[in-house]
């Protein structure tokens, strides 16, 4: 691989009318002077855009390109990443995206498909049949490498204009001294007590002294102040290989055990303050988790002397006292042996208790240093914690968090469709709640700030459903319907206008033009994501193109798979194996049309397979039940197995 690219790029975009000589010579310029790729010097020129290159190029190479908005937005699963050593994708600049179990085939992004050594290199390093790849822009590439194997959420920040600006408007508070922790954190506690009170409540909140940094409904909001923190820990932790991202990663856990549990959002939000907080000024040779410092004298002497540290660095701050109380509590163990006060079980605050077991579960599944030298799986991350549980961690809150962290992985991966819906509208705030929404149900979500931006997405043809406001930017939600309309991508396209307008003129017009439906906002974001579901079933425009799920019992029991499936309407068939035995259930739309289990068939095989508690399991999204030979609903059905099962256990 070429360090500055494929140096006849150039040439062949001057032959092709896409550069002038000019902007050729311009780039030439940039990759001797700087060492940068063809690539990154052409899009930095502004010579083209990124689509039009990356398309050139992949037509050069008989392949497809993949842009940056997509590989940001991928979800990529496990076991393709699994595939490639993280060093080995960071070194030639190369990430897995997908891997197809039945053919042998791994699909990659590289700026290099036409490299033969580097498809050679994956082939044996991934140990697979075939390589498939596609070409992606080299920065993007790398950002993608970032996210996916050291959690770093900002890691596409910078290809991103607007990202841009906003960091460049952070380090500028900090007078650009972002270059190392000490210096982030001189800046923090020095200025904590002058005349700018970085994260103090007059900056932060605008409030007198004496409230706490986000006791005000005035001002910034909780969110954001989290996200504040949240972003310049991040670029704390930017200097920190294995942990980069590692302090948001705790915080999502911190958060989604704490709403599991039904704390209130005061509590919630002093103990994802404490989780952004937990490492500052711990950032020496030893990672500090209640599993290390249980472990290793060497981490329990460290531990002993920072716990104080987040405290000390952000003193001025006046932190919710809860807050407080969790961050000088983490290194306490439930039997009684940790420090500084040597609590016990229901002594340690619910908060440090948790915090306790987020931060070991992300050191174990992301940090490559933790003690198993190596990144653990989530179910085996959990068998590890279930270890220590009632010595270093509360044993009902390890149940708990291993449920949450292992079924709701695996109900994503079940629940997931892949429908592409695009969202049009022009304020950021009226789309977040959808969005987010949408995506917790398995959607692909896309979105365009303006008619024109729309327009351009939609000509790929590649969307199922678009949901516009009627005022955009630079345009007018009708007229853009009626663009879409006019071309054969926009016919039958399924339409949902979401506005604030709530004549009964602009109603009849847009359902004059064909609209699935007409919501005035506000509009429940549950509402919303129930009618979508509804109209693309109706439709049926494109299928919901998924792709199969296996895991093992043990991630998630039968009788929750057969909830999520019934709750989720899917469709397919679930193959069931356990030892020697294998059984298979068969759903339509969430209703259990048949199962086979050994010479059982209908009502009887459901009951055998419930009593299975250990094997594996696939589902196959594409399968169609032949016949219906069950009429009662999966309820019932689990009702009646599990009273056979008491009845069986007497």
């Amino acid at each position: 691989m070429h360090p500055t690219g494929n140096p006849r790029l150039l040439e062949k975009l001057v032959t092709a009318g896409l550069i002038t000589a000019e902007q050729r010579e311009a780039a030439h310029n940039v990759v001797q002077s700087l060492g940068e790729r063809v690539e990154e010097a052409l899009l930095d020129l502004h010579a083209l855009d990124e689509a039009t290159l990356l398309k050139f190029i992949a037509a050069e190479f008989k392949t497809r390109f993949v842009s940056t908005e997509k590989l940001a937005k991928a979800d990529i699963d496990r076991a393709a990443l699994d595939k490639i050593p993280a060093k080995f994708a960071e070194k030639r600049t190369v990430i897995p995206v997908l891997f197809d179990v039945a053919t042998g085939t791994l699909s990659v992004v590289t700026p290099d498909p036409d490299d033969l050594g580097l498809v050679q290199e994956i082939q044996l390093v991934a140990s697979v049949r075939h390589i498939k790849t596609f070409v992606g822009r080299p920065r993007a590439v790398k950002a993608a490498i970032s996210k996916a194997y050291q959690g770093d959420i900002h890691a596409f920040a910078t290809l991103d204009r607007s990202a841009q600006d906003q960091f460049a408007s952070m380090m500028n508070v900090f007078e650009r001294n972002l270059v190392s922790e000490e210096s982030m954190v001189q800046s923090l506690a020095n200025e904590s007590v002058g005349k700018e009170r970085v994260l103090s409540t007059q900056d932060l909140d605008g409030q007198r002294r004496g409230e706490t940094a986000f006791s005000s409904t005035k001002g910034i909001s909780h969110e954001s102040y989290v996200e504040t923190l949240n972003v310049l820990v991040t670029l704390l932790e930017n200097t920190r290989p294995d942990l980069r991202g590692h302090s948001a990663h705790v915080a999502r856990l911190c958060r989604k055990l704490a709403e599991r549990i039904g704390l209130s959002a005061m509590q919630t939000t002093s103990l994802v303050v404490a989780a952004y907080l937990h490492d500052l000024g711990k950032m020496g040779a030893y990672h500090l988790t209640g599993l290390n410092v249980a472990e290793y004298e060497g981490h329990r002497s460290s531990a002993v002397k920072l716990v104080t540290s987040p405290l000390r660095l952000v003193e001025a701050v006046r932190l919710p006292r809860e807050t407080e109380e969790i961050l000088s509590a983490m290194y306490e163990r439930v039997d009684g042996k940790g420090f500084p006060d040597g609590a016990r079980a229901k002594e340690i605050p619910l908060g440090a208790r948790i915090l306790s077991i987020a931060d070991t579960y992300a050191d174990l599944t992301q940090n490559p240093r933790n003690p198993f030298r190596q990144s653990l799986k989530p179910p085996q991350a959990c068998d590890v914690l279930k270890r220590y549980a009632g010595a270093v961690f509360d044993p009902n809150l390890v149940d708990l968090f291993r449920l949450i962290v292992t079924g709701d992985d695996l109900k994503a991966r079940l629940l997931a469709n892949r429908h592409r819906v695009l969202l049009v509208d022009s304020d950021p705030e009226e789309t977040t709640v959808l969005e987010l929404r949408l995506v917790e149900h398995g959607f692909e979500v896309h979105q365009a700030r303006s008619a024109e931006q729309a327009l351009k997405l939609l000509t790929t043809g590649e969307f199922e459903l678009v949901v516009s406001d009627l005022e955009l930017e630079q345009g007018d939600g009708y007229l853009l319907l009626v663009e879409a309309r006019k071309q054969p991508w926009g016919r039958r396209l399924p339409w949902i206008i979401v506005t604030g307008r709530t004549g009964r003129e602009d109603a009849q017009k847009a359902f004059d033009l064909g609209v699935a439906d007409y919501l005035n906002k506000p509009v429940s974001a549950d509402l919303f994501v129930a009618k979508a579901k509804q109209i693309l079933e109706r439709e049926s425009t494109k299928g919901t193109g998924n792709r199969g799920v296996s895991g093992s019992l043990q991630e998630m029991g039968l009788p929750e798979m057969i909830q999520v499936l019934w709750h989720g309407r899917k469709t397919g068939r679930l193959k069931v194996r356990s030892g020697n035995e294998v059984g298979e259930l068969h759903f339509v739309k969430g209703a259990i049309y048949n199962a086979l289990f050994g010479t059982a068939r209908g009502e009887d095989a459901v009951y055998a397979l419930l009593k299975l508690t250990e094997g594996e399991f696939a589902l196959e999204p594409t399968f169609e039940a032949p016949q219906q030979l069950i009429q009662a609903n999966p309820e019932a059905l689990l009702l009646e197995g599990m009273r056979r099962l008491d009845e069986e256990n007497r």
